[in-house]
């Protein structure tokens, strides 16, 4: 009897293949479901490495006096508590003035930046939706701006800039006549007009570049009928292509704002380390206000207020475009 048992327990493990298979397939189902974890952990990793711990750091140091005199160990700073944030706030004081100054022009500067992008690209699209011969060499072409790298590409604006020799005031004041002498662009209030220069021939092809690939999901049926009916240009413009690309330019504003509203590349290399009154962005402020009078803790906490102005103003743009969205369902 006892020699026959394991015999016996064996064959009904043979003749029952699920009790073997069930161990196997909860491991290959763990596999499954892990592997897409585990490849993404690297990524995960150096984006916390990256972005979030330097964000903490960031946000400790907003509530510490931290000067010049505590760089070399910046833990010893001492503890400042809301100070940095009251003195960055009060909009009598100097310091909060200026800051309030800058935060002003940024939202004029953004708001100009991203409508102008917006027109520019969406209108370049819808031209090259219709076949013409050349159509695929002009898109490259129009491409060109937002592949430059943007030192490259700044620094040759800053040399057609220039007051004796620039490329721009020799076309408007020597070729065309529009000005009485040649202006100074990289400083006084001029100096807001070539930052939006440059921002609208950097930004407009990315804004080109998403609106041309949101029109190709647009069937061509919804125009032919248009056509039919009697639609022009302009009625098949607005009843058909912007309620179709609703979707795609509410997340091309979003991205085009925290895009330009951050920037901080372009000024800095158009006028270096000390931007001009009338072009002085929250993001070179912030810098000035952090590594050139060597206050990092009220740097630091500005950069804290930036942050949340940009999280509140995406919450309610995602808010209201998720009602919308609703609404129209």
């Amino acid at each position: 009897m006892t020699a026959t048992a394991p015999a016996a327990e064996a064959t009904v493990r043979k003749s029952s293949p699920g009790a073997a298979r069930g161990p196997r397939r909860r491991t290959g189902r763990l596999r499954r479901v892990g592997l897409p974890y585990l490849l993404l952990l690297p990524a995960l990793l150096l984006e916390l490495l990256v972005h979030l711990v330097p964000m903490v750091i960031g946000i400790v140091m907003s509530f510490k006096e931290l000067t010049q005199f505590y760089i070399r160990d910046w833990s010893t700073a001492p503890w400042a508590g809301l100070d940095n944030y009251s003195v960055s706030v009060d909009f009598d004081a100097p310091v909060g003035k200026a800051l309030l100054h800058s935060f002003l022009v940024t939202v004029a500067f953004t708001v100009l930046s991203v409508g102008l992008c917006w027109l520019i690209g969406t209108a370049a699209a819808v031209f090259m939706q219709d076949t013409f011969r050349g159509r695929g060499l002009l898109r490259a072409l129009f491409l060109v701006p937002y592949a430059l790298p943007v030192y490259a590409a700044v620094i040759t604006w800053v040399f057609m800039f220039q007051h004796d020799n620039g490329l721009v005031n020799h076309v408007l004041h020597d070729q065309l006549g529009f000005t009485d002498k040649p202006s100074f662009w990289l400083i006084g209030d001029n100096s807001f007009v070539a930052l939006l220069t440059v921002s609208v021939w950097k930004g407009w092809p990315f804004a080109f570049l998403i609106v041309m690939a949101g029109l190709q999901n647009i069937p061509r049926e919804l125009y032919e009928a248009a056509a039919l009916d009697g639609a022009g240009m302009v009625q098949q413009l607005r009843r058909i292509t912007l309620p179709s690309l609703r979707p795609v330019n509410q997340v091309l504003v979003l991205v085009l704002f925290l895009w330009t509203f951050n920037d901080f590349n372009t000024p800095y290399v158009l006028f270096g380390k000390s931007a001009p009154e009338a072009a002085d962005l929250v993001s070179v402020h912030i810098y000035q206000a952090s590594f050139v009078t060597w206050n990092f803790g009220t740097g630091s906490a500005m950069s804290v207020l930036l942050l949340l102005f940009l999280l509140v103003v995406t919450g309610v743009h995602l808010a209201l475009t998720s009602r919308g969205r609703r609404t129209a369902q």
